[in-house]
C-alpha cells in the first residue's frame, strides 16, 4: 500500500466528478453534461407510452385516461402509424392476471414482440381492496426480478368511472415515469 496506493487515492480525490458511478444509471459524463439530462424528464409529454392490456379487464383504458398515453387495448401498438413504441404492460393482481402478464413478458423475452417495441415496465392494478395473498406477492416478486413493476392500488372512484381525481399517492413513481404529476 505504499506510495502507489496513496497516489491513486490522491488522483481520485483530485478529480472533479459529479459523484460515484454507482448512483448514476449509465455512464458518468463530464460535469457540463449532467445539467442537461433532467430537461427531457421535466418536459411535459417528452415521452409517450402505449398501455397494453395483457388480458381483458386489465385496466389499460383507465390508466391511459388517468396517466396519459395511448391505450392500445389488447393489441400491439403500431409505431409505423404514430403510436408510441414504448410499452407498459398492464395486468390485474389476481392469479389469471399474473399468468397473462408472465406470458406476455415471455413474448418480449423471446424476442417475439413486433419490431420497434420497447418494454419499459409492468403495471399491476389491484384486483380488490386490501393486501395480496402471500402466493400472489411471491409471483409479483418473480416478475419484479426481471423488469420494473409499478403497482396501482384499488381506487373505489375508478370503479364507478370517476377518473377526475389525481393518481393515487402509492403510484407516484408511475406518475413520474409517465410525466403525470401526482
Amino acid at each position: 500500500m505504499g506510495e502507489s496506493g496513496d497516489a491513486v487515492m490522491q488522483g481520485n480525490a483530485g478529480q472533479a466528478t459529479a459523484g460515484p458511478e454507482i448512483w448514476v444509471r449509465g455512464p458518468v459524463g463530464e460535469a457540463e453534461v449532467l445539467p442537461q439530462e433532467p430537461e427531457p424528464l421535466s418536459a411535459a409529454g417528452a415521452r409517450r407510452f402505449s398501455w397494453v392490456a395483457t388480458h381483458g379487464g386489465a385496466g389499460s383504458t383507465t390508466l391511459a385516461a388517468v396517466f396519459g398515453g395511448h391505450d392500445a387495448g389488447r393489441n400491439w401498438p403500431r409505431p409505423e402509424h404514430g403510436e408510441p413504441g414504448s410499452v407498459l404492460l398492464v395486468g390485474r393482481t389476481h392469479a389469471a392476471g399474473l399468468d397473462a402478464v408472465s406470458h406476455t413478458l415471455d413474448i418480449f423475452r423471446r424476442g417475439d414482440a413486433p419490431p420497434g417495441l420497447d418494454l419499459d415496465a409492468i403495471v399491476l392494478v389491484a384486483d380488490a381492496p386490501g393486501r395480496l395473498p402471500r402466493q400472489l406477492v411471491q409471483r409479483v416478486k418473480v416478475i419484479g426480478s426481471v423488469i420494473d413493476v409499478h403497482r396501482v392500488p384499488w381506487v373505489p372512484a375508478w370503479r364507478t368511472g370517476d377518473l377526475t381525481g389525481p393518481p393515487p399517492r402509492e403510484s407516484a413513481a408511475l406518475a413520474r415515469l409517465t410525466g403525470r404529476t401526482p
